[in-house]
């Protein structure tokens, strides 16, 4: 960062993306001394951008309140990262109550030189993908933002939720966290009308209330392996126990977290899981690499024999041969 035009620009950035930085966090980001940042935020200011300064021991630079930059220009690259952010997310069903992402990718279209645009709608246009998209309930942008600080200010709200019977209530819950999976947004935390540890879909949240209370969330709390584990537990048919001698990592990495649960054992990996149809599960544990041993239901045996019965005449079946 020699040329001080550069560290200006820079100097333009890290306002734009901070509140307030003080003089000495600003010399120490620009590798100068506060001196410097004096003079480089002067220039600012003769362009006219409003840097204003706090004096004191403690004083500090910030952008005036209220003022927007014109929009930045992006590199070839920096594009070519958004415009692919929003595909994906409108893939994987990220997208919130309003058209936000084909709002936003044609904004940036349009604002793009003709040079940059022609490929990016060429990507947008070609671009395939191996994974159907997943098409999930949006929720409320606002309501989703709200959820989202009240989790990191560690502050309790009050929410209006509609339940999967169509039952409203108000409730006030602590928000330890907010997890995107399968299509659907959900916000993990303790529910005060309950009393428990609760999981509630976003999109049946129609409002957010800010409250004054606070809280602290249980030390090593993890939203993702509560959610997942509260999915794998269900309201299913069969109870699932197995015993997958093969190593854990690798196991998991094969198997989907939100329809099981894994704990490594001297002897494997013991797998919980719920399943609405036998069938299934029996293809799902054939499909893996690793022996393993059946704990309940039995039933499971006679799917699994089935399931090989089946793949022992599709073997034999000759090219030609009617099916019966």
């Amino acid at each position: 960062m020699s040329h001080p035009l550069t560290r200006v620009l820079t100097l333009l950035e890290l306002l734009q993306s901070n509140a307030r930085l003080t003089g000495m966090e600003l010399a120490d980001r620009l590798d100068t001394d506060v001196r410097t940042v004096r003079r480089y935020t002067a220039h600012l200011r003769e362009l006219g951008i409003p840097v204003q300064a706090e004096r004191g021991r403690y004083g500090g630079y910030r952008l005036a309140r209220g003022y927007r930059m014109p929009p930045l220009v992006l590199t070839n690259d920096e594009a070519l990262a958004v415009v692919l952010g929003l595909l994906a997310a409108e893939r994987l069903g990220m997208g919130t109550a309003a058209p936000a992402s084909a709002g936003a990718l044609a904004k940036i279209e349009r604002v793009l030189p003709h040079a940059l645009r022609e490929p990016l709608a060429a990507m947008r246009e070609t671009l395939s993908f191996t994974a159907n998209a997943v098409i999930g309930q949006a929720p409320g942008t606002g309501v989703l933002l709200a959820l989202a600080q009240a989790s990191r200010a560690r502050a309790t709200v009050g929410i209006s939720h509609q339940s999967w019977r169509q039952e409203h209530t108000e409730r006030d819950i602590d928000p330890y966290g907010v997890v995107f999976h399968t299509g659907r947004w959900y916000v993990v935390g303790h529910d005060h009308l309950r009393d428990s540890l609760r999981t509630f879909r976003i999109d049946r949240i129609a409002s957010v209330t800010p409250r004054a209370d606070s809280f602290t969330a249980p030390e090593g709390f993890d939203p993702v392996a509560h959610l997942t584990s509260t999915l794998a537990q269900g309201p299913y048919r069969w109870r699932v126990e197995v015993t997958i001698h093969g190593p854990l990592d690798e196991i998991a990495r094969r198997l989907p977290r939100s329809a099981v649960t894994l704990t490594a054992q001297p002897t494997g990996v013991l797998m919980h899981a719920r399943a609405e149809r036998l069938v299934g599960m029996a293809h799902l544990l054939a499909s893996l690499e690793w022996p393993f041993t059946i704990h309940h239901p039995d039933e499971l045996r006679q799917a699994l024999k089935d399931l090989a019965a089946q793949l022992a005449e599709s073997a034999e079946r000759a090219p030609g041969e009617t099916l019966q």
